[in-house]
Formats: structure tokens, sequence, C-alpha cells
């Protein structure tokens, strides 16, 4: 990564390369559009094979969830590097798709959705606790967007200011504590309520907790962060 900071760490114009910063809808957009494929597209797919094709509700699950399946094989080829938690996700797909052929069971098919959310929620507790916390990956370009000067900004602070990590783990404390909510909820709704009621009730329970992680994240981290970055940025220019 080209270097934008002069030796006193203070930005250096002449070494800012004219990247615009990214649109604060693009950057959602984004950081979003995963959810589309892993929940609404699967979704409509369900309800096509079952009810227009009239297909059975375990072979209907089984290639309704074949897209996000294939959507984190195609991130490990288009990365050409092996994402951990990517390759966790596909694993776990994979093995709930298999055992819930096996058994025939679309209970256990539904389940396996919140095995998922589970696994993801417990590696993002984890990270928290980390050098990296696993949803600064997502927060990141969210707060610099797509400025240099920030982005240098953000790694100042990340390297040296204490208040500004803790603020960066909560995030992904936020975030791991909805996804095990979520995992929670869908797994008693997986075998309790009718199989068509959970097949949409279940992405409704992940759009909750994903709102609402956004909300309390965003008021808890996101955007103390995104001052404490504002305020860098203008000591930054103060010094120059």
């Amino acid at each position: 990564m080209t270097d934008v900071t002069s030796a006193t760490g203070v930005p250096s114009a002449p070494d800012v390369p004219s990247t615009a910063p990214v649109p604060r809808g693009r950057a959602l957009w984004e950081s979003f559009a995963p959810l589309v494929v892993d929940a609404v597209l699967p979704m409509a797919a369900y309800y096509a094979l079952s009810k227009g094709f009239g297909m059975g509700t375990v072979a209907s699950l089984g290639w309704s969830s074949a897209l996000p399946a294939a959507r984190t094989v195609w991130g490990l080829v288009k990365d050409r590097r092996l994402n951990g938690l990517a390759a966790l996700i596909l694993v776990v797909n994979i093995v709930g798709l298999l055992l819930s052929t096996v058994s025939g069971d679309a209970r256990l098919m539904l389940a396996k959705d919140s095995a998922v959310s589970s696994v993801i929620g417990l590696v993002v507790l984890a990270s928290a606790f980390g050098r990296r916390p696993l949803m600064t990956t997502g927060l990141k370009p969210w707060v610099v967007k797509g400025d240099p000067v920030r982005l240098a900004a953000w790694d100042r602070l990340s390297a040296g200011d204490a208040r500004f990590r803790r603020t960066e783990r909560t995030f992904s404390l936020v975030w791991g504590t909805a996804l095990l909510a979520e995992c929670v909820a869908r797994v008693v709704g997986a075998y309790t309520l009718p199989v068509d009621t959970m097949v949409w009730l279940g992405n409704v329970i992940l759009g909750v907790a994903v709102i609402a992680a956004m909300l309390v994240g965003g008021g808890l981290a996101a955007d103390p962060m995104e001052k404490t970055v504002d305020a860098e940025v203008r000591k930054g220019a103060e010094a120059a």
C-alpha cells in the first residue's frame, strides 16, 4: 500500500492518490449485497420450486441453498486465497445439506442455517478479543469512505489509541451477540413452526438481527469511531 504519511506521521499531500471518497449509499450496498444473495434469493427460489414447480420440501430447500454455497465458492476462487470463515460456512452448508438429504428432515435443513449464524457469531465474538476484530473489515470502508487521509488517520488510531481499539472491539461484540441471538430464535422456530412459515420468517428474524446490530453497533461504535477519525484528520491538517 502506498505510504501517504510524511516522516512526522502527517498525511503528505503530494503522495495522496486522487481517489474519490466512496458514496455512503454505495458502501452500504457493497456491505449488504451478500445478504440479498444469501437470504432473499434463496427464499424466492424455495417458493418458486415448491409452489410453482411442485418440488418436495426437502428438495426445494436443498436447491435453494445452492446459491449461497456457490457464492462462497466463487468468492474463494475470485480472491485466490482461502478465507477461513468463508470456507467454514461452506463446510457447514455442505454438511447440513448432506445430513438433511440422508435424513429427509426439512427442519434439520432449516436449523442448518442457524448453525451457520452461530458459527459466524462465535467467530466474530472470539475475534473481538484478538488482534483484528472480524467486523472491522466491513466497518473500516464505511468510516474512511475511500479517502486516503481518513484511511491514514484510522491506521494511526488503530495502532496507538486504546479507546479507539476498545470501540472497534465493541462493534464486533454487538454483531456477534446479535448473530447468536438470531441463531437461537431460528432453531426454536425451525422445530416449533411449519416449514413454509420458517422459510420466510427465518429471513425476517435475520433482517431484524442485522438492523438491530446496525443500530446498536452504530450508536456504540461506528458513530464514535467516525467522529474520532474526523478529529484525527483535523489534528493532522492543523499540524500540517
